[in-house]
């Protein structure tokens, strides 16, 4: 029989409630340990820089290019 859980408070806790006698030996599996992900500001930081072909007034006259405001 195949039982699924997560590990809650670094203890396995079943999906499902499973009637298992007292002492019954278990063998675990881990399967897909998911990795921690970095935060999205570090993911965008690698990519600060890396645009090419803006105006060179783009970091200045932000608004008007995506907005069409006039120009500081």
């Amino acid at each position: 029989m195949t039982y699924r859980g997560h590990v809650r408070n670094g203890q396995i806790a079943l999906d499902e409630p499973a009637a298992l006698p007292e002492g019954a030996a278990v063998t675990i599996e881990v399967v897909g340990a998911a990795e921690p992900r970095p935060p999205v500001w570090d993911r965008l930081l690698e990519l600060a820089g890396t645009v090419e072909g803006l105006p060179p007034d783009a970091a200045r006259d932000l608004d008007h290019y995506l907005y069409g405001t006039p120009k500081e």
